[in-house]
């Protein structure tokens, strides 16, 4: 199978583009929205966005309906049970702590796909690249951990773990070519509307002020660029590359954010932790792709035990 998605665009590089497309997305979040629209009123419109726009390109009626429904858990799980932890974590964790706890995710992914399910023994060079992505973005990122944090941790994992198993689920479900994929899509955020349409619910702060007309724009680059297209994007393009490459993108978010930030709002950076941080998770990445024996994407077409 080849590594390449439509247009003939390498995997790796769609990767990339949606890293930097998030990048963006989450300054944008930090500038216009927090502390001006409720978090999780913020992540339900996004994805109900994202479900409007890929609705109209809906075909179920060439997929088993186990199929459909797994893809709903998946975008439940990936996006709504996620945002549902991150968000309440800010109640324990400085937003720096939180970045810094984010940094787990390559390792859940690792350990989650190719131990618990593939239930083979991980090469050393794996674990080698996740621990040096950890790494990299611990070098970024951290500023001291606050002594009431245990409870932020375990919130954060949870997020984490979420977010780890809906990749590795949607990596692992056979949806057949791209075209397929994007013709049930929809699922995906149907799930993560049900999901983060409960956290309005449950916890949603209903003495909300009016959604001004930026804040608007912003919600619907969230939910057409950010969401429809970016989590199509990487979905598609993780059934292509092998789970250390996967692994470790998820880390590249911490520097390009921050790279971002400072291009568009001028805000402070630290150039040395960055250019270190950043390096030894590029390296993790090449570490990943040198690894010839396992280097090769999942297969679309043949069904695997564990979905």
């Amino acid at each position: 199978m080849s590594n390449k998605t439509p247009f003939n665009i390498p995997a790796m590089a769609i990767l990339w583009l949606v890293t930097f497309i998030w990048a963006f997305s989450f300054s944008l979040i930090g500038v216009y929205l927090s502390g001006h629209v409720d978090s999780y009123l913020a992540v339900f419109i996004r994805v109900f966005i994202a479900l409007l726009v890929l609705l109209p390109v809906f075909r179920p009626r060439t997929f088993a309906l186990r199929k459909l429904l797994a893809l709903v858990v998946i975008g439940g799980i990936q996006v709504g049970a996620t945002y549902l932890f991150l968000y309440n974590a800010f109640s324990y964790l400085s937003v720096p702590e939180v970045l810094l706890f984010t940094i787990f995710t390559p390792l859940w992914i690792t350990v989650i796909d190719e131990f618990i399910l593939g239930r083979r023994r991980l090469p050393l060079r794996w674990w080698l690249a996740a621990g040096i992505a950890v790494l990299g973005a611990a070098v970024i990122r951290y500023d001291g951990i606050n002594q009431g944090a245990l409870m932020g941790f375990i919130l954060i994992q949870g997020a984490n773990l979420c977010f780890a198993i809906g990749q590795v689920a949607y990596k692992r479900l056979p949806l057949g070519d791209v075209k397929q994929q994007s013709q049930v899509f929809a699922c995906f955020f149907l799930g993560a509307s049900l999901v983060s349409g409960l956290g309005v619910v449950l916890f949603g702060d209903w003495h909300i002020k009016a959604i001004e007309l930026t804040q608007w724009s912003v919600l619907i680059w969230l939910g057409v660029g950010a969401s429809a297209f970016g989590y199509l994007a990487w979905s598609m393009a993780i059934k292509q590359v092998n789970t250390g490459q996967v692994a470790t993108m998820n880390n590249m978010l911490i520097p390009v954010g921050i790279l971002v930030n400072f291009l568009f709002w001028n805000s402070d950076i630290e150039w040395l932790r960055l250019l270190i941080g950043a390096g030894l998770i590029i390296l993790s990445v090449w570490l990943c792709s040198q690894s010839k024996a396992i280097n090769r994407p999942m297969s679309q077409d043949k069904p695997h035990a564990s979905i």
